[in-house]
């Protein structure tokens, strides 16, 4: 651990995410830690609010290491999802649905929440954080250029602001750019700082 984390030293903390972009970001904050990710059924119950989504998968996420952590074990799991109109854009299935998504974000503003559930043998607690992400108009040419040459389908609302769409498409964010890149680093700190 970093020294301004020392009272996590006698910690170990578990990342249950496969995701290389929270891993990365989480040692950027100099954390120390392991991957450990349980397969979760992430069907969202349909009569869920879009604004609950991502606090209900981070959880569920959480909630299947139920028993499975020792008492130095602390368990981070996250979720993020993708706000438009009030309806949730997940990860795209094809290349068509990408185009849909990106379509649809394109000249407006939609809203990114991300949520943070910190697990130990005794307690849960879960953050989110939400930042309003504005695109300029996209041409269909640009769309299609993004989604042949990344990688969108891994991606909430099919798109990763870090990349060349993100670097020619983003007008202006409103709130945390890396809740956007799906790991709020502020209230991830914060927490680990007093837990």
């Amino acid at each position: 651990m970093g020294p301004l984390l020392s009272n996590l030293k006698d910690k170990k903390i578990i990342l249950a995410s496969n995701s290389p972009r929270r891993q990365e970001l989480l040692k950027g904050l100099e954390v120390e830690f392991e991957v450990r990710v349980n397969s979760v059924d992430e069907t969202i119950p349909k009569d869920l609010q879009s604004a609950y989504v991502a606090a209900y998968l981070s959880k569920l996420k959480s909630e299947s290491f139920e028993g499975q952590l020792a008492a130095n074990e602390i368990l981070i799991t996250s979720d993020t999802v993708v706000i438009e109109n009030g309806h949730v854009l997940g990860k795209p299935n094809t290349e068509e649905e990408a185009f849909d998504m990106l379509k649809s974000l394109s000249g407006s503003t939609h809203t990114v929440m991300t949520a943070v559930t910190f697990r130990d043998s005794s307690r849960q607690i879960t953050l989110e954080d939400e930042t309003l992400v504005t695109f300029r108009f996209l041409e269909e040419e640009e769309i299609w250029h993004y989604i042949h040459t990344y990688s969108p389908m891994d991606k909430a609302g099919a798109y990763g602001i870090q990349e060349w769409i993100g670097f020619m498409g983003v007008e202006r964010i409103e709130g945390s750019y890396y809740n956007v890149m799906g790991f709020p680093l502020h209230l991830v700190y914060a927490q680990l700082k007093k837990w």
